[in-house]
């Protein structure tokens, strides 16, 4: 190492840091990382993030601060009570690094954000607390080549799990016939708001969220560097005995995780200003074609609610997994009504005239086309600037 390389400026906050043989702060300062969820674990990575000067971090939770959420976050006051997670932890986190760029998404991962940012960033952390979430993100995740590292904790003790697209084993590999009941059991009652089966708490204290954060942000740390992971492997971290275990999961051929897209076409499409018939005729035109088409969507859309008692029907034009029990009770005579589902808009369907987004697609989404040529993938570039809007 030459002498120069030895000089410590004291005037840049990451001298400290360029002195660890591989490390590239350029590189770190253009990376681009996902962060779903900013709770107790959230809260810990963005905290990380932050401190290691990652240029671009986006935080995805549409949670409010409770009380109890004080005890276990560092980057929540008393006066955030109230306040979306998201908004007050990006709050916190510009304080702690103006040089970190950080947007805030109060939104639901499963159906507000788009496919594209999961292509855009270089790496998704999961901060999770449900298995239908975690599967979500890894799915996303495995259709645009994208590593992400999965945290859990539980009281003292943790795990962290590192998955990387396209040949390693994934989330869904490992799962359990139970962790599918329990899926599942969402799915079973077809109106079933996410929070109603999610109410139960997960009790957890703030030094087991440190750990596994700081494990995750090293992984994520490696990733951007472009050093070795091991993945489709779990570390284990038993904080009674301070033990640590590392176990690895079998790939298996026929998950259904394992579904990679090509590279999409990208089209000036907005998913709040265009609708279905603009997406097929922005396709018609890129490909030179004049056949029919479908669009295939990856959210069940609810079109409406019909009363059986009194034939009564109600407008719903929502995904599924965001329907509570109280939008399928009959306006008339409040029983409980039947919901019409769809998962796809040809090009003859009255829905075509509807916009994407009021089909249930968020914005800079990436969807998908059938068409006489096979299925085209096209990506919603109108809404690159602000990928965390879906105003209908």
């Amino acid at each position: 190492m030459s002498n120069e390389s030895l000089i410590i400026d004291d005037d840049d906050r990451y001298s400290r840091l360029r002195l660890i043989a591989w490390w590239h702060q350029e590189k770190l300062a253009n990376a681009k990382v996902l962060v779903v969820g900013a709770g107790a674990l959230g809260n810990e990575v963005l905290k990380n993030l932050a401190l290691l000067g990652i240029g671009n971090v986006y935080v995805v939770d549409f949670d409010e601060i409770e009380q109890s959420n004080l005890t276990r976050s560092v980057l929540f006051r008393q006066r955030d009570c109230g306040r979306p997670k998201a908004e007050a932890a990006a709050e916190t986190i510009r304080d702690i690094n103006p040089d970190t760029t950080i947007t805030p998404m109060m939104a639901n991962v499963v159906t507000d954000v788009g496919l594209g940012l999961f292509r855009d960033v270089d790496v998704v952390i999961g901060c999770l607390d449900n298995r239908e979430a975690r599967l979500w993100v890894n799915r996303q995740c495995w259709k645009v080549n994208t590593p992400w590292i999965d945290g859990g904790i539980q009281e003292i003790n943790g795990v962290v799990k590192v998955f990387a697209p396209p040949d390693s084993a994934c989330y869904e590999c490992a799962m359990t016939e139970n962790d599918y009941r329990l899926i599942n059991l969402r799915y079973s009652c077809p109106l079933l708001r996410q929070e109603d089966l999610l109410a139960g708490k997960v009790p957890t204290a703030p030094t087991i969220s440190s750990i596994i954060a700081g494990m995750q942000v090293q992984e994520a740390l490696k990733l951007i560097h472009g050093m070795p992971v091991e993945s489709g492997v779990a570390c284990v971290f038993n904080g009674v005995t301070n033990q640590f275990y590392k176990t690895s999961f079998q790939r298996r051929e026929d998950c259904l995780s394992h579904e990679t897209y090509p590279a999409p076409i990208e089209l000036p499409l907005s998913c709040s200003e265009s609708t279905a018939t603009d997406l097929f005729a922005a396709v018609r035109e890129s490909l030179d074609v004049e056949d029919a088409m479908t669009l295939s969507l990856d959210r069940d859309l609810v079109v409406d609610v019909r009363c059986a008692k009194c034939d009564t029907q109600a407008r719903i034009m929502k995904p599924l997994q965001v329907v509570g029990t109280d939008e399928a009770k009959c306006p008339e005579c409040g029983e409980t009504a039947k919901p019409t589902l769809t998962h796809s808009i040809a090009s003859d369907s009255a829905l075509a005239s509807e916009t994407l987004a009021s089909l249930g697609v968020p914005p800079y989404d990436i969807v998908r086309v059938e068409t006489s040529a096979g299925e085209q993938v096209v990506l919603l570039g109108g809404d690159a600037e602000q990928p965390m809007t879906n105003d209908k």
